[in-house]
Order: C-alpha cells, then sequence, then structure tokens
C-alpha cells in the first residue's frame, strides 16, 4: 500500500468524511451509493437529500457499508461493500444472479476524489476492502 494512506470502515464518526469526500450532490448525481439498495423507479425518486438520509440511517444502524480512504486527514477514496442480500438491484438481476448459494459480500461503488485518481487507489481500496 502507498505510504500516506490509511482505509478505515465508515462509522458514525466518520459520516462527516463521508459528506466532505461526496460534496453536495452525493457524488454521482445524489446517489449516496443507494443505487444497488433500492429499486430503480424509488432510487430515482429519492435522488438527492432522501438517499442521503436513508444511507446516513444505515450507518447510524450500525452497518459498516464500505471503506473510506485518507491521505492524512483527508477522505480521498470510497468502496462500498456488504453482504450481497443487501442489494435489491443485484436480486433481481439476471445478468448478476448468484453463481451458487454461497453467502457472499458484494463491492458496488468505487469514487475517488478527482486529484486522486489515476494513482492505484482504487486497486488498494478493493484490497483493503478484501482484507476486512
Amino acid at each position: 500500500m502507498t505510504p500516506g494512506f490509511k482505509f478505515l470502515l465508515l462509522t458514525p464518526g466518520r459520516w462527516k468524511d463521508l459528506e466532505k469526500l461526496f460534496g453536495p450532490r452525493g457524488a454521482c448525481g445524489g446517489c449516496w451509493c443507494m443505487t444497488w439498495r433500492l429499486e430503480k423507479k424509488h432510487w430515482q425518486e429519492s435522488k438527492g437529500i432522501q438517499n442521503k438520509r436513508s444511507f446516513k440511517k444505515i450507518v447510524q444502524n450500525g452497518e459498516r457499508p464500505g471503506v473510506i480512504a485518507y491521505q492524512g486527514k483527508e477522505p480521498v477514496g470510497w468502496c462500498a461493500l456488504a453482504p450481497r442480500d443487501r442489494f435489491v438491484f443485484l436480486k433481481r438481476s439476471r445478468v448478476l444472479a448468484p453463481l451458487d448459494d454461497a453467502k457472499v459480500w458484494s463491492i458496488t461503488c468505487l469514487f475517488i476524489a478527482r486529484p486522486y485518481r489515476q494513482k492505484g487507489l482504487s486497486v488498494q481500496l478493493l484490497k483493503a476492502a478484501a482484507a476486512l
């Protein structure tokens, strides 16, 4: 791993770091990492603040839905992961259907702050997530 990066689970105490990383629009157009957790219609109706509230509630209820990458104290990257059954979209997908009955975790999002893109941080985030 590159010196200077650290990788920590998202907890309620780190919520402000995720807000800072995602910015006021919630990373990708109001997603707030809810795309895979909701049916498409409901997700589109919830873009923005409602998705933010829903995702924050997940974190406040004790789930650890991902890993934040830091350079020093600055949040610079995000990797969303959870047990596959938490993702409604995956449950309904024929293309991404399970291969067997094994209980697996799924990674549904990687988000890297612009200045840190094309530097291998995504690979490091994936490795950190797999090590948890």
